[in-house]
């Protein structure tokens, strides 16, 4: 999704293993694994006159996940796909060398009644080999992502590998994204089941950590790889999300993530110049706003 807050400083707090905050990046923590940018949507309602309309947008260098706990978006972008995504669907489009894409509320759910919309979408960096290969689209339904049921959880893996399983999303480096929810109260072991940095984001309910509660909409990111404990209130529900850190440090300019800073500047200036494709039949168009010199993610 479009967003033109470039960081968004949130109160930390630190917990001996854990730090919390709310979304990526923040100040004590960057990137989680490839994990550069977190946005959150929702919870809320959709009805007359507060639809989704992200209009024309774009991006390089990273691939943005869309995952929904509740309602529809509508998704198309300049690779020609056009998707809708429901809740426990995955989209996954990878910019590459530079794509733009439109996210609405479809045309059905204009109907005059209110409908509900929770999800995140998460920006995850590409491999520099990979920060300008061609722009591609993924999307896997809900019924085809590995799904259990383990004690009184039940799991989905979204993304990557875990828990000795692996998603049939394509991604292009090492990492997961699982989602968790309890169906009672439940301790959750995560020790060699996911590798690499591990970073959970409550989307309801809380948890718990060693007598400390992390409240729905903060996030835990672990201190140190490969090791975790949480308990799950009843119907509480996490992700899951990390991996393996990229080599190279990353640098964000408003919807461009890269390991230089010159080529953040180059997006820049062909979004500027309207050198970027376009989705089709699409004439809308996002200007970028004054921005300062590149972030580190």
């Amino acid at each position: 999704m479009g967003n033109n807050k470039m960081l968004v400083e949130e109160r930390s707090r630190d917990l001996g293993n854990f730090l919390v905050g709310r979304l990526l990046p923040f100040r004590k923590k960057r990137q989680v694994g490839p994990f550069t940018f977190i946005d959150h949507m929702g919870p809320s309602q959709i009805g007359p006159g507060k639809y989704m309309d992200v209009d024309q947008h774009p991006h390089i260098g990273l691939s943005t996940l869309t995952y929904l706990l509740d309602g529809e978006i509508a998704h198309k972008d300049s690779t020609g796909a056009e998707q809708l995504i429901k809740a426990g669907d995955v989209g996954f489009m990878t910019s590459g060398k530079g794509v733009t894409h439109t996210e609405r509320t479809p045309k059905h759910l204009r109907d005059g009644n209110n409908y509900a919309v929770h999800g995140y979408q998460v920006w995850v960096a590409l491999p520099k080999e990979k920060e300008e290969m061609e722009p591609q689209f993924d999307y896997v339904s809900k019924e085809k992502l590995p799904q259990w049921k383990e004690h009184n959880l039940d799991i989905t893996l979204v993304a990557g590998q875990g828990f000795g399983r692996v998603s049939p999303l394509p991604v292009h480096s090492p990492l997961f994204m699982v989602d968790v929810k309890a169906n009672e109260e439940t301790c959750l072991e995560i020790h060699g089941q996911l590798e690499g940095e591990i970073a959970i984001v409550v989307t309801v309910g809380k948890v718990l950590n060693n007598g400390d509660a992390i409240e729905q909409g903060q996030m835990l990111i672990s201190k140190t790889e490969d090791e975790c404990i949480i308990t799950l209130e009843k119907g509480s529900r996490v992700l899951l999300f990390g991996g393996k850190p990229l080599n190279e440090e990353r640098f964000l300019l408003w919807n461009f993530v890269s390991s230089s800073k010159e080529r953040l500047q180059k997006a820049a200036d062909d979004w500027k110049h309207k050198r970027f494709p376009k989705v089709l039949g699409d004439d809308t168009y996002i200007p970028i706003p004054e921005m300062k010199e590149p972030l580190k993610s």
